[in-house]
């Protein structure tokens, strides 16, 4: 990538805030904002990856210390997650084919996005270990790949199997996150793709974002509102990513 604008630094500072604020890192959302700027695969992903990291560890601290966190609905999915995320990141895929891939995650996480949060599911059957073990593959080789942690497919998937409430379900994604982070960039790393030129004011505004959405700055306005302001803008990046596909 040949520059990084102020709108670009600005918009990745956004959507630090806003995923930190429920517990993500915002890959998915780095990912749509780099696109719309033209960022080549090689570039999002490394770049996705390392914010994803550096936001979703302030989100995990920030719950763990609430006392949110489980270490049993935890450990099942990262057995798996860690090693499939790394396998992921080792897989070089054609650029169309990575945009397609991309596209349909982000319109995964923008239907997601338009709905209302799950807030009135509550736990009501314990994980199993198979469960556990072939979830965490599937979303860390697709995280992998793509260039995410895998957050916004694991919290969904917990609330809405029953296997714990949304607070537990965050802690859990947000750590989740933070390995599947690390595991894709130590592929990229060994594999000679890991690309992070002009990258320091990306961090900046990523930790800027990340420590307000962390202690509730997202939520001096609408939180609904706020999450379907930014379901509408990775819909936008998914149609561009469909035509540069072809």
């Amino acid at each position: 990538m040949s520059e990084l604008t102020p709108p670009l630094v600005l918009l990745v500072g956004v959507v630090a805030l806003l995923y930190a604020s429920v517990g993500h890192g915002g890959g998915s959302g780095y990912l749509a904002v780099l696109s719309l700027y033209g960022a080549q695969p090689g570039f999002m992903s490394s770049t996705a990856l390392t914010l994803n990291l550096i936001v979703a560890s302030i989100s995990a601290m920030a719950y763990i210390r609430a006392g949110y966190f489980s270490w049993p609905l935890f450990w099942p999915f990262v057995l798996t997650s860690i090693p499939c995320a790394f396998a992921g990141g080792l897989l070089h895929v054609e650029k169309s084919i990575y945009f397609l891939l991309l596209a349909f995650t982000l319109v995964f996480v923008a239907v997601r996005l338009f709905r209302p949060q799950e807030e009135y599911f509550v736990a009501k059957r314990n994980l199993t270990l198979i469960s556990g073990l072939l979830s965490g593959a599937l979303i860390g080789f697709l995280s992998g790949i793509v260039g995410i942690g895998g957050g916004i497919f694991l919290t969904p998937l917990i609330v809405l199997a029953g296997w714990s409430d949304t607070k537990r379900a965050a802690a859990v994604s947000a750590l989740f996150i933070v390995v599947n982070s690390a595991a894709g960039l130590l592929a990229r790393q060994a594999s000679g793709r890991l690309e992070l030129d002009l990258f320091s004011p990306l961090i900046v505004a990523a930790v800027i974002g990340a420590l307000l959405g962390g202690y509730g700055g997202a939520n001096r306005l609408s939180p609904l509102l706020l999450r379907r302001t930014l379901a509408s803008v990775l819909l936008i990046a998914a149609f561009k990513l469909v035509l540069n596909s072809n």
